[in-house]
């Protein structure tokens, strides 16, 4: 049975990345899998592979959790697709969104196929470089950053009285004021020659 070994690279962050080995017969469902069991992720997220060129373009999606609209247009899940029904080329890629809620892209691109070694485990992860970067974690805590409107009102509220905006009147009259100031301006500009 064939490997391959595909190199997952952060987008934002490509000295960071991960080398899996992943067999032919596997699905995208176990390459994503893999991918967040190197990173420590959480890999419940909806996320897609997109079959893609040299450029990155994305092409043909594989999701996991797709929306109701998707799954009625016959979108392709990863649960059902082999990784081998698109290897098309010795460095096939695909772009990888994990988590639309809060994106983050990835590189995956297909570095070398091996053959499989006896006795060894795969899917395998080769080699890790660098951390993932701790921000994304965040990800799996989005009550975080939900504001329900009470919370909101009480924000708008320290602020105006800490800073003794009381009416959105006084933003209007600032904005007026600096209208007025660069009428001003240009009125000595043109006068004093500025």
């Amino acid at each position: 049975m064939a490997i391959y070994r595909f190199r997952v690279t952060f987008e934002d962050y490509e000295d960071i990345y991960r080398d899996i080995d992943m067999p032919s017969r596997s699905t995208f469902l176990e390459l994503h899998q893999e991918i967040h069991k190197s990173t420590g992720y959480p890999e419940d997220a909806s996320s897609s592979f997109y079959v893609s060129n040299d450029q990155w373009k994305k092409g043909t999606e594989v999701a996991l959790q797709p929306s109701a609209r998707k799954i009625g247009e016959g979108i392709l899940l990863m649960e059902n697709i082999r990784l081998s029904k698109f290897i098309d080329d010795p460095h096939q890629k695909f772009y990888y969104i994990y988590n639309f809620d809060r994106p983050y892209d990835f590189h995956v691109e297909l570095i070398k196929i091996l053959k499989e070694e006896d006795g060894k485990v795969y899917p395998a992860l080769f080699k890790v470089v660098g951390q993932a970067p701790r921000h994304l974690a965040a990800a799996s805590f989005p009550a975080a950053d939900v504001v329900d409107d009470d919370e909101e009102d009480d924000f708008v509220d320290a602020v105006t009285e800490e800073y003794g905006v009381d009416e959105e009147d006084d933003f209007d009259t600032v904005d007026e004021e600096e209208e007025g100031g660069e009428e001003e301006s240009q009125k000595f500009g043109g006068e004093e020659g500025y």
